[in-house]
């Protein structure tokens, strides 16, 4: 009898040991260390690149990512988070090497020559936003994801989690419509000065200008001007868009 329960206590031990190994193989990147680095060295999205440089934790992170596979994702949500956050990741890492998205060609450097290892293969931003994120079908995709420029969405300070991604995605979406800086709404004349990201990504956005207006209302804070919009009344204007750097990185002189 001891020798038959000494027997089960082995074989419960070894699946036990298995199943932890399996979990450790299975584990998503550490979200709690891009929690870190973001909220850090993210100030209401103005990222100071000369102090995550010299912090040296972004290539843990990368290689991270880089070992993550699909068979790890277990809901919709986690490959999207995944993908955001990779994203978001892969610019900063991109600005650190000495890339930049300001000129015409270093913008085609930046989101289709570089390339990083993500869930089994190289891949581009250009190929994670158009061929990952925007098939999914979600337009709040364009407010989370940071191409390193001022008029990109402002960066958040925090990682996007597959447990509670509807709601930060809601928050970034109010966020960047709200944004002055980013898009005003003009009662008196009727005129929507809006990103042009609303306009290169219309598709998404409904395809129409009045599809456009009901998915700003939503989330646009004014009543007077969500009114407006639900009824589909204002003018739409698209403003320049500012590629310069999203934040400070002096060590880039030297590079």
């Amino acid at each position: 009898m001891n020798e038959c329960w000494h027997r089960a206590i082995a074989r419960c031990a070894l699946l036990l040991y298995c199943l932890l190994l399996a979990m450790q193989a299975l584990a998503l990147p550490d979200y709690d260390l891009l929690d870190d680095l973001l909220i850090n060295y993210v100030d209401n999205g103005f990222v100071d690149y000369d102090g995550l440089a010299i912090d040296g934790r972004l290539p843990r992170l990368l290689q991270q990512f880089a070992e993550t596979r699909e068979a790890e994702l277990g809901s919709d949500n986690e490959r999207k988070a995944l993908l955001i956050n990779a994203y978001n990741l892969f610019a900063l890492h991109g600005v650190l090497e000495g890339q930049s998205p300001q000129s015409f060609l270093g913008r085609r450097r930046f989101f289709r020559g570089m390339r990083l290892p993500l869930l089994g293969e190289a891949r581009s931003l250009d190929d994670i936003e158009h061929r990952e994120l925007r098939p999914m079908g979600d337009p709040r995709i364009h407010f989370a994801i940071v191409c390193a420029s001022l008029s990109c969405p402002r960066l958040a300070s925090q990682a996007y989690r597959p447990e509670r991604l509807d709601q930060q995605l809601d928050a970034a979406a109010t966020r960047f419509v709200n944004d002055p800086a980013r898009n005003r709404f003009d009662l008196e004349q009727g005129i929507a000065f809006l990103s042009p990201i609303f306009d290169w990504f219309a598709e998404d956005f409904g395809g129409d200008e009045a599809s456009l207006q009901a998915f700003l209302a939503r989330y646009v804070r004014d009543a007077d001007v969500a009114r407006e919009l639900r009824n589909g009344r204002f003018q739409i204007r698209y403003e320049d868009y500012d590629w310069r750097l999203n934040g400070i990185f002096r060590r880039s002189a030297g590079r």
